[in-house]
């Protein structure tokens, strides 16, 4: 990476500029730029995957996004340099780079901390109010601008169809080590359709969705420890609100890690749920519908089974998509999400229940 080389295209040269790596990404490169001078200032600079990423859509989306909240934001009083994030456009307006070693973005740095782990429900609630108003401040825009920029990503029926395919090609041969694993997948097969025959229909909306909830994309206070604003757009895409709720519970309401190989330690946190749901339909705005309301619990339940299901998959093509430590990582990563799921069906009127409470509880508000 040669930092000269991208700067030369922005107007942000300070008398000295020092980069430093920065944050905790998988798929992106990112360092953090420290300027000194006439322009003064902190940037996030990151290199942009374009072996996952089509980039000029990925950066469509994220302009026009990051665009209309920062516009939001200005109307209420707030100060979108601080609540949202701000991409720095080149010298030639353009909102990314193309250099000799790849492709290149820069936003403006956002003073916060964000957390890898729910400690405390609060916390977690907080997370659901800042996705929330996510959801509430892109609540009137027309998601049909945006490109899908990782085709039919939660589309489980694919999912589905691409799992039966890795199972038919068996490329490990793994399958035979995993019958029980596999049952569990095509028992629930019927989970498949629960969104996306909605969103067919039109029972519920196309919206504009984050597509990666966790606590680690929201950025809190330092002193305070209230919610900033929400980070990562590079999965900013059409789908349901749905997908953004079910997979904040799939990751945040887990009593341990992702791929712990003690299925004892892996519970369902339904008080977590209870924190999550309150804080989420206390800020999504009064634009959700009921059908939306309705389909909240079982899309916890969708996108932890999809999750398991890509795992296991991935695991019986031979760890192909997902990094992987060890041999069984795959394995232990779908093994966690059955357990998951297993433990939400048990509780899955009552999580139902505690949604419609807190829908009833926001409407007595407002």
């Amino acid at each position: 990476m040669d930092v000269s080389e991208i700067i030369a295209h922005y107007d942000i040269n300070g008398e000295n500029i020092v980069c430093d790596p920065y944050g905790a990404g998988h798929i992106n490169s990112t360092m953090l730029l420290t300027c000194s001078g006439k322009n003064a200032g902190k940037y996030v600079l990151q290199c942009i995957n374009d072996k996952v990423f089509k980039v000029e859509e990925l950066m469509h989306n994220i302009t026009l996004v990051t665009e209309f909240i920062r516009s939001k934001i200005l109307k209420r009083g707030g100060n979108p340099d601080k609540e949202c994030l701000t991409v720095v456009l080149t010298k030639n307006g353009q909102s990314f780079v193309h250099v000799s070693d790849g492709y290149y973005r820069i936003y403006k740095f956002i003073n916060g901390i964000s957390y890898q782990v729910v400690e405390k429900a609060e916390d977690f609630k907080r997370c659901a109010q800042a996705f929330g108003g996510f959801a509430n401040l892109l609540a009137d825009f027309d998601a049909t601008q945006l490109y899908e920029v990782i085709p039919k990503f939660h589309d489980t029926g694919k999912r589905f169809r691409d799992f039966m395919n890795s199972l038919g090609k068996n490329e490990s041969g793994r399958a035979k080590n995993v019958q029980k694993e596999i049952d569990f997948v095509l028992q629930r097969s019927g989970y498949c359709n629960g969104i996306t025959s909605l969103l067919s229909s039109g029972e519920i909306p196309v919206r504009v969705t984050h597509n990666d909830t966790k606590l680690n994309n929201v950025l809190f206070d330092k002193k305070t420890n209230k919610c900033i604003a929400v980070i990562d757009f590079d999965t900013v895409m059409p789908g349901s609100l749905c997908y953004d709720f079910g997979d904040a519970i799939r990751f945040g309401c887990n009593t341990s890690t992702e791929d712990d190989t003690n299925l004892s330690r892996v519970n369902f946190d339904i008080n977590l749920f209870r924190a999550f749901a309150e804080g989420y339909l206390g800020s999504v705005g009064n634009g959700i519908t009921q059908a939306e309301k309705d389909s909240l619990a079982f899309s916890s339940v969708l996108m932890t089974y999809e999750c398991g299901m890509r795992f296991l998959g991935d695991y019986i093509d031979g760890d192909k998509y997902f990094k992987t430590a060890r041999e069984s990582h795959n394995l232990d990563r779908a093994r966690t999400q059955f357990k998951l799921i297993e433990d939400m069906e048990k509780v899955l009127p009552e999580m139902e229940k505690i949604v419609e409470d807190a829908a009833k509880r926001r409407s007595t508000r407002f």
